[in-house]
């Protein structure tokens, strides 16, 4: 069936922002050739270009697309078709970033998939976070033993409808959900807290916009809605250098539009 006629044809289904424009390069489409004539292409590309700034979120710019391919098929004559000529294919929808706390930014950005990702911290014996994992652990399994106390706390970070996401760009923010954090651990576990090169590790982290302060800012944040605890500072450092690492892998955004969780293992 080298005569067989193959139709291909690409756009972008959704946008989000709306309103983006995109400009295509490379093959036009839709292209039709023969199979033959596929067979002996090496490839065929098109590009979809879309303006620096169209997708700004403050220092942030990103966009979030679907790409629709679909190919059809018709049988040269006098041959026909009964089943099935043709469809779209499934795509995951990507996402265009550029931002200046992001890999790449001098470059323009990067694209990647929509993916919820998982921190994963050991709580094995030798796990050089181990003491982090624990207190995770208790703040997700047992919420009503962990400091401060609130007969209403349900940690997020365990679920996809209440994942944690990154907060970056507002360092008062940031520097207010460790201030409140600090200011429990003394309450909770005296002053001298620190004694013998302990810290105080807070879940959510600081760095979320579900951190100790959180419901000073957001009125449906439910308040002491985190978990603190004085642990070994060797260990949150541990525990701090995977959080940055998993970050900037996951290519993370500061705010609503991205978002991860967090699962304990060993």
């Amino acid at each position: 069936m080298t005569g067989l006629q193959i139709t291909l044809d690409g756009k972008i289904a959704q946008s989000w922002p709306s309103p983006v424009k995109y400009t295509p390069s490379g093959t036009a489409l839709p292209v039709t050739k023969t199979w033959a004539q596929f067979a002996a292409a090496s490839s065929v590309q098109t590009a979809f270009t879309a303006a620096n700034g169209v997708g700004s979120n403050g220092s942030t710019e990103s966009i979030f697309a679907v790409y629709q391919p679909s190919v059809k098929i018709k049988a040269p004559a006098p041959w026909t078709l009964r089943s099935s000529t043709g469809g779209n294919l499934f795509m995951l929808a990507p996402r265009w970033d550029k931002a200046s706390y992001l890999a790449n930014s001098a470059k323009g950005g990067a694209a990647t998939f929509s993916y919820l990702g998982t921190l994963y911290y050991s709580k094995a014996e030798g796990a050089p976070e181990r003491a982090v994992a624990l207190h995770i652990e208790k703040a997700f399994k047992s919420p009503g033993q962990t400091q401060p106390p609130s007969s209403t706390k349900k940690i997020p970070g365990q679920t996809a409808d209440e994942p944690l996401t990154r907060l970056y760009t507002d360092t008062a923010r940031r520097d207010r959900n460790r201030a409140v954090a600090i200011s429990n651990c003394r309450k909770y576990f005296g002053p001298d807290y620190a004694t013998g090169g302990k810290e105080c590790d807070e879940f959510p982290f600081a760095s979320t916009y579900q951190g100790a302060a959180g419901s000073e800012y957001d009125p449906y944040q439910l308040p002491n809605n985190f978990s603190v605890q004085a642990l070994d500072g060797t260990q949150n450092g541990n525990a701090g250098n995977l959080l940055g690492q998993f970050v900037s892998k996951y290519r993370l955004l500061d705010g609503p539009d991205d978002g991860y969780l967090v699962q304990i293992t060993g």
